[in-house]
C-alpha cells in the first residue's frame, strides 16, 4: 500500500489481525527484508513494515533525512490506518527511527525492541566515518553498497548467507543515492536517547549480536544496565534477523506474548 506524505509516496505493508508489530527496517534495507520473519507473526498479530524516507519504494524528502522526519512518516502510516498502540522492533537504522518516535509518542508504544542497534548517539570518531562513507558514496555507490552489505556480517557467515547477502545486495542497489547519502547525514546528527531506555513505561529489549562488526557488545550491554531493558545475546553479527533467525523470531514471540 502506499500513501502521500507532504507530497512524497510512502509505501507499507499491512497483514493479519491483534495487536500492532511495526517493523522498521535498517540503512541500505527495505520492508522486504521481514519477508521470512513475518510469516512467524501474521497468525496471531497485525504486522505493518513500512519503507522508511528514501528506501524501498518511498521516496526522498531532502537531502537530509533525520531520525525524527522518519518517525514522522510512520507516525503518518500509523494514523492513516487508525493505529493507536504498536510494538516497534528496529533494525538498526529503523531502531533509532523507533526511538526517535518513541520520544515524540511515548503514549502510542506498547513495546520496543533495539534489534542490532544502539540509544546512543554517534561518536566523534563514528561521525567522522560517516563523513567518509559519504564520500565513498557519492564517488562510487555500488562498491560502496556491495562493500557495506557483506562487511554487517560475521566473516564466518558470509559464505553461509551468500545468497542472502547477493538479495541484501540487490535491493540495496535499487536505493537512490539521495535516499543513501540523506540517511548517513541523518543518523550522524541523531540525538542520545539513552534517557529512554531508564524512565520510559514501555516494555524493552535490545537484542546484540556478540561479534556485530558495527556495534560494541559492551556498550551495548551497558545501556542494558540498571534499567527494566532486557537484553538477549545472540553469537553472531550485525543481521541477527538473518545469521541467527530462530533465536530472534523465539526472544521476540516470548516478547510479544509478556506484553
Amino acid at each position: 500500500m502506499e500513501i502521500l506524505h507532504k507530497g512524497t509516496s510512502v509505501y507499507f505493508e499491512d497483514e493479519g489481525k491483534g495487536t500492532a508489530v511495526v517493523f522498521l527496517h535498517g540503512f541500505l534495507e527495505n520492508s522486504t527484508i521481514w519477508k521470512e520473519v513475518k510469516s512467524y507473526f501474521v497468525s496471531k498479530y497485525r504486522v505493518i513494515s513500512i519503507d522508511l524516507p528514501g528506501h524501498g519504494k518511498t521516496g526522498c524528502f531532502g537531502y537530509v533525512h533525520t531520525m525524527e522526519m522518519m518517525a514522522e512518516v510512520v507516525e503518518a502510516v500509523l494514523n492513516y490506518l487508525k493505529i493507536r498502540k504498536s510494538v516497534f522492533v528496529g533494525h538498526s537504522m529503523g531502531g533509532y527511527v523507533a526511538l526517535a518516535f518513541a520520544e515524540k509518542n511515548p503514549d502510542n508504544v506498547k513495546g520496543l525492541v533495539l534489534l542490532n542497534s544502539t540509544s546512543r548517539a554517534d561518536s566523534e570518531e563514528k561521525k567522522k566515518n560517516r563523513d567518509r562513507a559519504i564520500e565513498a558514496v557519492k564517488y562510487n555507490h555500488k562498491s560502496f553498497i556491495r562493500m557495506a552489505i557483506t562487511n554487517l556480517f560475521r566473516p564466518k557467515n558470509r559464505k553461509i548467507f551468500a545468497e542472502e547477502i547477493k538479495e541484501l545486495k540487490k535491493q540495496a542497489l535499487q536505493t537512490p543515492l539521495q535516499g543513501i547519502v540523506a540517511a548517513l547525514e541523518g543518523m550522524k546528527i541523531r540525538d542520545d536517547r539513552e534517557v529512554l531506555l531508564h524512565f520510559s513505561p514501555y516494555r524493552k529489549m535490545i537484542i546484540i549480536g556478540k561479534k556485530d562488526p558495527v556495534l560494541n557488545y559492551n556498550d551495548l550491554l551497558e545501556q542494558t544496565r540498571n534499567n527494566n531493558v532486557e537484553a538477549v545475546e545472540l553469537e553472531d553479527g550485525h543481521m541477527s534477523y538473518i545469521e541467527n533467525q530462530e533465536e530472534f523470531v523465539e526472544n521476540l514471540l516470548i516478547f510479544l506474548k509478556s506484553i
